[in-house]
């Protein structure tokens, strides 16, 4: 008489139970591991863009801003860099915080991440030709933008000679 191949079912309820437990462990987990990534990829992309505008600057040898922008075509957001922020030429000294030509980058915002700059780089952050954050009246430009993911923060800190290095941070 041939014998009948398969499982028993106190063999599939044992796997069952062991794939559960396994699950119930690891998706707390992957989703500290996603929140985690996105809070990185959001602050990767904004050092990106300030690297993109401090070179620029300084290839072009001329202002070179980048602001908080909710349309991408203009500055200004409600909600700050939060709703995404662009990278412009200019704007030349005593004109308004505006693109005047060139939108040399737009940046969507990624994600439920909040992106919030302190008192000096609440709405813009500007290059000059020597890779030197100043404010639009010629001022120094230096302080922080704070990004906050799901109780995660990581603070970007632009020193005075415009570098930008991320540390951790609390929200």
């Amino acid at each position: 008489m041939p014998r009948e191949q398969g499982y028993t079912l106190i063999e599939l309820m044992v796997t069952l139970a062991v794939a559960a437990i396994i699950v119930t462990i690891a998706v707390p987990g992957f989703g500290n591991l996603l929140a985690e990534q996105r809070l990185v990829t959001t602050t990767n992309h904004f050092v990106t863009a300030l690297h993109l505008t401090r070179s620029e600057a300084v290839k072009r040898g001329t202002r070179v801003s980048l602001c908080a922008s909710a349309d991408g075509t203009s500055c200004g957001s409600a909600s700050g860099y939060s709703a995404g922020w662009i990278v412009f030429e200019g704007p030349e000294p005593g004109a308004p915080l505006e693109p005047a030509d060139e939108i040399l980058r737009v940046f969507a915002p990624s994600g439920a991440a909040t992106v919030e700059g302190n008192d000096t780089m609440t709405t813009y952050i500007s290059y000059v030709a020597t890779g030197e954050t100043r404010r639009l009246s010629g001022a120094l430009q230096m302080g922080t933008v704070t990004i906050c993911d799901a109780g995660r923060a990581r603070r970007v800190v632009i020193s005075r000679t415009g570098r930008p290095r991320v540390e951790p941070s609390v929200c």
